[in-house]
């Protein structure tokens, strides 16, 4: 049965230095107060694997060198521009970087989640991507004739982290549509997740939540966190919040403004 943990901290006791953290795109549930008491705590050498994309919090986490290795599909702010610290930090090499697909992420994800050791996947034939991943191995298709087929290793990670709308005092998660989130958990080895709110009865036994409810046997630890995807949205629930991302753009284009950001909307707790 899932622990429902007081604090953050001890949510993510387990998300170690050289942890391998799976996180959601940036509009399924992202954690992002746990987000900002990781970089508070100093955790280090993340490996960082998102899926499939990222945007404000894989940046916030490789800007306070807390990242050694990504692997994604993408991290941009969207309309917002580039992210910031992501390319200053690819540039200078001080991180490493798996460019993956969209498509190939979910298939790596989902091999673990079944418990197989890889998953084939067609169109990555042809790409730079592939050209530029020596783990991806491409085969004859044992069952055609002259029918190549990419095989993608399991994706297994530590842990995966995700915020949502509620949880049950038996550790139930609602995730609704996300169902990525859900790939995610199956796949890991623990999961955390922080939530707006702890309610009462059984989120399995309502007939209408049910489908979109994640068995609390799959996750290991719950915080409360209300609004703790924000500036980020949290889907049905709240919107992302514009202004501070297009502030977040601006002061993190140069590494003093990023270091008065992190003072300010990270270890200020009052501020975040």
């Amino acid at each position: 049965m899932p622990q429902i943990v007081p604090t953050l901290d001890e949510a993510l006791a387990s998300i170690a230095d050289g942890c391998v953290l799976a996180v959601p795109r940036e509009n399924s549930g992202v954690a992002m107060a746990a987000t900002r008491a990781l970089i508070r705590r100093g955790v280090k050498r993340l490996e960082l694997i998102a899926l499939p994309t990222s945007s404000l919090q894989a940046d916030l986490l490789i800007g306070a060198g807390c990242v050694a290795l990504i692997e994604t599909s993408a991290v941009s702010l969207g309309e917002f521009g580039p992210a910031p610290r992501f390319t200053a930090a690819v540039i200078a090499g001080s991180i490493k970087m798996k460019d993956a697909t969209c498509p190939a992420l979910h298939a790596a994800f989902q091999a673990a989640e079944k418990g197989v050791p890889f998953f084939p996947l067609r169109g990555l034939i042809g790409s730079d991507v592939l050209a530029h991943r020596p783990d991806w191995r491409m085969i004859d298709n044992p069952f055609g004739n002259n029918d190549p087929i990419v095989l993608l290793p399991a994706i297994k990670p530590d842990v995966a982290l995700f915020h949502s709308p509620m949880a049950d005092r038996a550790g139930n998660v609602w995730i609704g549509r996300q169902r990525e989130l859900a790939t995610m958990a199956h796949a890991s080895a623990k999961t955390i997740v922080t939530v707006e709110k702890i309610v009462d009865g059984d989120l399995l036994a309502d007939a209408t939540l049910s489908a979109g409810t994640l068995p609390g046997f799959y996750v290991d630890s719950i915080a409360v966190a209300p609004r703790g995807a924000w500036p980020l949205p949290l889907p049905d629930h709240y919107a992302w919040d514009e202004k501070h991302l297009a502030e977040y753009a601006r002061l993190a284009a140069s590494e003093e403004g990023f270091a008065k950001y992190l003072e300010q909307y990270v270890y200020d707790r009052r501020a975040a």
